[in-house]
């Protein structure tokens, strides 16, 4: 099966950036729509963003208001996430999931263990 692995998480100060990497391995991370989710503790899991096969995007809302943008390099297999003007209520575990077909909706297949996002000064 596919397996999927964040990584790029860390303590970093208000306003400060981090590029999250979604690595897969197993089979080409380039079939699969790749989705951003985040849950902070006692809150609910929130949909970011999401990339399509071929490059084209959909935000899942608006909470993050243009901070953040997702990119995707295939030929290394990996899916990024570059958050940026962080801020304290950004603090949560990040996933990336794979879709069961191409594009950003319906089933998830396969879900990453998490990176942890900790904004603190």
């Amino acid at each position: 099966q596919l397996q999927l692995v964040e990584s790029g998480g860390g303590l970093v100060q208000p306003g400060g950036s981090l590029r999250l990497s979604c690595t897969a391995s197993e089979l080409p991370l380039r079939w699969y729509a790749i989705g951003w989710f985040r849950q902070a503790p006692g809150k609910e899991r929130e949909g970011i963003l999401c990339i399509n096969t071929n490059g084209s995007t959909t935000n899942y809302g608006d909470s993050v208001k243009g901070r953040f943008t997702i990119s995707r390099d295939n030929a290394k297999n990996t899916v990024y996430l570059q958050v940026n003007s962080l801020k304290p209520e950004d603090s949560a575990v990040y996933y990336c999931a794979a879709y069961t077909h191409y594009y950003c909706s319906g089933a998830i297949d396969y879900w990453g263990q998490g990176t942890q996002v900790t904004v603190s000064s």
